[in-house]
C-alpha cells in the first residue's frame, strides 16, 4: 500500500465529522463534571475510543453504500461524501471490510470499558446503538436515509455522542443529562438539514428521501433555523427545571446560541434555490455550529 492510497483512506474517513462528534463528547463529559462526577483520565479515554472507532466506521460504511448516489454530485467539505470511491472503486471492498472492523473494534471497547469500571449497561447500549444507527443508515435492509428517516436518524446521535461522554464519567444517565440533551439534539437537526441541502438534486436521483429533497431547499433553510430557535428557547426555559447546576449562567448559554440562530434565520431569509448560493449559506450555519458547541465547551471548562 503506497502513501497515496493511504492518503485517500484517510480522505474516506471525513475526519471533519469525527472532530465534531468529539466536541459533542466533550459537552456530555463535561456536564457530568458539573454534575459532581470525579474526572478519570482512563475512563475519558477509553470511552472516547469506543466511540471514535463507530464513528469513524459511519464514514468508510456511507461512502461504500452511498456510492451511486455519490456518482451525481461534487463532494463539499460537509457533504457528497469524500468522493474518493467514486475516483477509486478499487477501494470500495477495503472501505466496507474496515467499517465493520471499527465496528467489531467499538463493541468490544464497550464491553470490557463496561466491566473493567463497572459502570450501567447504558454505556454499551449507547455504544451498540451508534454503531448499527451508522450503518443502517445507508446499509440495506433499513437504508434509514432512503426512507426518509435521515433527520429523525441523525437527531439521534444528539442524545447517543454527549450521552456516552456523560455516561463514562457519570455512570449512569439521569435527568439532569435528558433534560440538556433537548437543544443538543435540535442543533443536530439543523446540522443534518445543512448537510442535504447542497445535496438534493444528487440525492434525489439516487433515491433518497430527505426533508430537502422532498420539499425543497428553502424549507431546509427554514428548518434549520427553527430548530436553533427552539434550542435558544431551551436554554431560556431551563432555569425554570430545577437541574441542580447552579454554576451555570443559562443567560450565557442564551448569548452563545445567538450565533447559530442569527446564521439561521439570515439563511431562511435570503431564500436561496440553486446549489452555489445555497452552499455559502450552508457553511456559514455549520461553522457557527461548530463555533457554538466550542463556546460551550470553553465555558463549561473554565466552570470546572
Amino acid at each position: 500500500m503506497n502513501f497515496n492510497t493511504i492518503l485517500k483512506i484517510v480522505r474516506l474517513g471525513r475526519l471533519q465529522f469525527v472532530f465534531g462528534g468529539f466536541l459533542f463528547f466533550c459537552t456530555g463529559a463535561l456536564l457530568a463534571l458539573l454534575s459532581n462526577a470525579e474526572f478519570s483520565l482512563i475512563k475519558f479515554i477509553m470511552g472516547y475510543a469506543a466511540l471514535f472507532t463507530a464513528h469513524l466506521s459511519v464514514s468508510y460504511s456511507n461512502d461504500y453504500f452511498d456510492l451511486e448516489v455519490d456518482k451525481f454530485q461534487e463532494p463539499t467539505r460537509f457533504s457528497g461524501g469524500s468522493g474518493v470511491l467514486v475516483t477509486n472503486p478499487e477501494l470500495r471492498k477495503f472501505s466496507k471490510n474496515f467499517a465493520l472492523a471499527l465496528m467489531g473494534l467499538s463493541i468490544t471497547l464497550a464491553i470490557v470499558t463496561t466491566i473493567i469500571f463497572q459502570l450501567s449497561v447504558s454505556f454499551f447500549l449507547l455504544i451498540l446503538s451508534g454503531n448499527l444507527l451508522g450503518w443502517y443508515y445507508s446499509a440495506p435492509p433499513l437504508r434509514l436515509s432512503y426512507r426518509g428517516l435521515s433527520e429523525f436518524a441523525t437527531v439521534l446521535t444528539g442524545f447517543i455522542v454527549p450521552g456516552i461522554g456523560y455516561v463514562i464519567l457519570m455512570g449512569r444517565l439521569d435527568a439532569v443529562f435528558l433534560i440538556f440533551t433537548i437543544p443538543l439534539m435540535l442543533y443536530e437537526l439543523l446540522f443534518i438539514i445543512n448537510v442535504e441541502i447542497p445535496d438534493m438534486e444528487a440525492d434525489s436521483f439516487g433515491g433518497k428521501k430527505t426533508a430537502v429533497v422532498t420539499y425543497g431547499r428553502q424549507f431546509g433553510f427554514i428548518i434549520g433555523a427553527v430548530a436553533a430557535l427552539m434550542a435558544t428557547l431551551s436554554f431560556l426555559f431551563m432555569p425554570l427545571v430545577n437541574l441542580n447546576l447552579p454554576t451555570i449562567n443559562w443567560g450565557l448559554l442564551v448569548i452563545f446560541s445567538l450565533v447559530p440562530l442569527g446564521l439561521g434565520i439570515l439563511s431562511a431569509r435570503k431564500k436561496v434555490v440553486n446549489r452555489k448560493s445555497a452552499l455559502k449559506w450552508v457553511n456559514y450555519n455549520l461553522l457557527s455550529l461548530s463555533i457554538f458547541i466550542i463556546m460551550i465547551n470553553a465555558y463549561f471548562i473554565y466552570l470546572i
